[in-house]
C-alpha cells in the first residue's frame, strides 16, 4: 500500500521532471540509477531515500522542500485517493468517453449517475 506522502513526493518528482523537459531515463542516468526506479518513485510504489531525494533535487535544480509543497496532514490522503482514481486506465477511458458525448446528453448522463450513486 502506497503511503500518501510517498505518492505526493513521486508526483512532484514527475511534475518537475516534465517541467524541465527531462525523460525518466535522463533523470535516472544523472542520479545513477535505472529508469525503472524513477518510475517506481513517481508512482509512489517505492519510497525515495533522503540521499536519493537530495540527488534528485540537485539534478532537477529545486530545493528538497519543493517535493513536499502542497502537502498537509489533513488532505494528503484525499488528494492521493483522487489521483489514484485518475491513474486507473478504466477511469481515464470513462472520462474521455464522457467528454466525447454532446453536452446536453452528457448533462443527462451526469444527472443519472448522481441519482444512481445516491441510491447505492
Amino acid at each position: 500500500m502506497k503511503h500518501p506522502v510517498d505518492a505526493h513526493v513521486g508526483k512532484r518528482i514527475r511534475h518537475r521532471r516534465w517541467m524541465v523537459g527531462m525523460t525518466q531515463q535522463q533523470l535516472a542516468d544523472r542520479v545513477g540509477i535505472k529508469f525503472q526506479q524513477i518510475q517506481k518513485y513517481e508512482t509512489g510504489m517505492n519510497r525515495v531515500s533522503a540521499s536519493r531525494l537530495w540527488d534528485i533535487a540537485e539534478t532537477l535544480e529545486v530545493p528538497i522542500s519543493f517535493f513536499f509543497e502542497g502537502l498537509s496532514n489533513d488532505d494528503a490522503a484525499k488528494k492521493n485517493e483522487a489521483a489514484d482514481i485518475l491513474a486507473d486506465k478504466e477511469a481515464l477511458e470513462l472520462i474521455r468517453s464522457y467528454y466525447a458525448i454532446p453536452e446536453q446528453q452528457r448533462r443527462r448522463l451526469f444527472d443519472l449517475a448522481r441519482v444512481l450513486s445516491d441510491a447505492a
